[in-house]
């Protein structure tokens, strides 16, 4: 009995749920566990997705059958991430750069299976069964399902609705006894639950990671790429990253560095081993630490000082990366990174750099302060605003906001602008720029949005997860920018300014954009 305890702990140490645990008791009475974890070959995976590994390699000693899923068909699934001609690359990247991972913590390769999506989510069973699922399941329970995995934009392509469906399905094609992944998925695991046995399939053991923060800081994004540390960086872009991770003195809740330690390191280490902090004698000399709770209770009594984790940390994941950066110099796999994610500048006009494009980070939105209006004499629904945006000169924009605010009501007001759309003449009066308001056309209603607590002309608005990159001096009409994202740009119900579901914040101290009143509805 003994024995079904310690794997047990192995399975389930680290994680923040799990959905059917008197199932998992009953199957480990009498043999292995057989569970699978997909990846989506989108971008390129970095440093978090040690975090799944470490739990693969949890899985392994508990002497699980594991399965991984290279899910590429629900790459392209979700809102065409991946472009249908890099797919296949992608995927053979994937492929190389998950099993150099494993390599490099030690895990067997021959141990685990690996499965392409597409290898069996084409035949004609699968299809039917596909089918099959959009039979029973409402366009309500597939949107809520996916809500926090498939990229939302407000008007949802029909394969984003069909991707919770296929992963509930591929518990059943895989033939496994339970699927692990983030919290994220919940939704998607709930869903497998309900509608697999109206398919007259069997319901899955579901095993969930927390969302764990990203160590530069709020979450690790593939597209962004100072915002998450690359497999393939070396020790100097390593250290440039960690210094500006977020690692507060004291701070264990919102901490990169400190969950990197718990959901990688420490579960790595041999019970020999212990976790060092190198310091010099009149910092307190060295440390020693054989598990998490005593280096964490150590950093929350400030003990340890932050430069001290992160020093460790990096240490720490430069010893990670380096077989994976062993193995990827073989120059065929050099070759296949440059194909599987070619740079921006060399793919103009490709469906690559049309997402690149299309990013808010184009976007050149921030604080300003009206200091002055004034009705415009030839039209009876415009004001003309002298609006302070930390520039030398008060800018003058036009805001058709005569039949919504009273005109007291605008003077020193804060308000959210776009600066960066090309000037456009206005009854004759030229105008550099636009006030921001959450906007709904039946009945008519228009609401400023509100400029963050804290802020003043000039601060910086960007939308989180976007942080990084300077906007376009002026959005190409050519293009259309701001025509292209400005639908995904909605309040929420928690009356926070939303792009995709991802916060307007101050770039300066990290609040949110917010509306008073007005929820669910476009900003424009």
């Amino acid at each position: 009995m003994a024995n079904i305890e310690e794997k047990k702990h192995l399975i389930t140490r680290n994680l923040q749920e799990i959905l059917g645990e008197e199932k998992l008791n009953e199957i480990l009475k009498q043999r292995d566990l057989k569970i699978y974890w997909g990846t989506a070959t989108t971008g390129r995976p970095h440093v978090a997705y040690f975090v799944p590994m470490s739990k693969i390699a949890d899985f392994l000693k508990a002497g699980c059958e594991v399965t991984i899923l290279f899910a590429d068909l629900h790459a392209y699934l979700d809102n065409m991430k991946a472009p249908w001609e890099l797919l296949a690359l992608r995927t053979q990247y994937y492929e190389s750069a998950i099993k150099a991972m494993l390599q490099s913590i030690g895990v067997p390769l021959d141990k685990l299976k690996f499965v392409r999506g597409t290898e069996y989510q084409l035949s004609k069973e699968y299809t039917l069964d596909v089918y099959r699922m959009s039979s029973v399941i409402t366009d309500h329970d597939a949107k809520k399902a996916g809500a926090e995995v498939v990229k939302q934009v407000e008007h949802p392509l029909v394969s984003g609705l069909l991707y919770p469906g296929l992963q509930a399905l591929d518990e059943e094609y895989l033939k496994v006894d339970a699927q692990f992944g983030g919290v994220d998925q919940r939704k998607i695991f709930t869903l497998a639950e309900k509608y697999l046995p109206q398919l007259g399939y069997g319901k899955r053991i579901h095993l969930m990671n927390p969302m764990v923060p990203g160590l530069t800081g709020g979450k690790m994004s593939a597209s962004e790429e100072d915002s998450k540390i690359d497999l393939l960086d070396n020790p100097a872009n390593v250290k440039k990253k960690l210094k500006k991770a977020f690692c507060e003195p004291g701070n264990i809740t919102d901490n990169g560095i400190l969950s990197f330690t718990k959901h990688v390191i420490f579960p790595l280490m041999k019970s020999e081993d212990a976790f060092k902090i190198v310091r010099a004698p009149e910092h307190g000399g060295n440390a020693e630490y054989s598990n998490f709770e005593d280096l964490e209770t150590a950093f929350a009594k400030q003990d340890i000082h932050p430069g001290d984790l992160k020093a460790s940390v990096e240490e720490a994941i430069n010893r990670l990366l380096a077989p994976i950066q062993e193995i990827f110099k073989d120059p065929k796999l050099q070759e296949l990174t440059k194909k599987a994610y070619p740079p921006p500048s060399k793919t103009k006009g490709n469906i690559q750099n049309n997402i690149d494009e299309i990013t808010p980070a184009k976007l050149d939105i921030r604080v300003g302060k009206i200091i002055e209006v004034s009705r415009h004499p030839d039209a009876d629904a415009l004001y003309i605003e002298k609006i302070d945006l930390g520039e030398d000169e008060p800018r003058t924009i036009v805001s058709g906001l005569v039949n919504f605010v009273p005109i007291e009501k605008m003077q020193n007001r804060d308000v959210v602008v776009l600066c960066n759309l090309k000037p456009a003449k206005m009854r004759g009066v030229e105008s550099k720029g636009m006030v921001l308001c959450a906007s709904v056309d039946e009945p008519k209603q228009v609401e400023p949005l509100l400029a963050p607590r804290e802020s003043k002309p000039g601060d910086r608005i960007v939308v989180e997860g976007y942080e990084t990159g300077e906007p376009d001096d002026v959005l190409n009409p050519k293009k259309k920018v701001w025509e292209k994202l400005q639908p995904d740009l909605k309040t929420n119900d928690d009356l926070f300014a939303v792009w995709q579901g991802n916060k307007l914040i101050s770039k300066v101290n990290g609040n949110p954009v917010k509306t008073v009143s007005m929820k669910n509805a476009p900003i424009k």
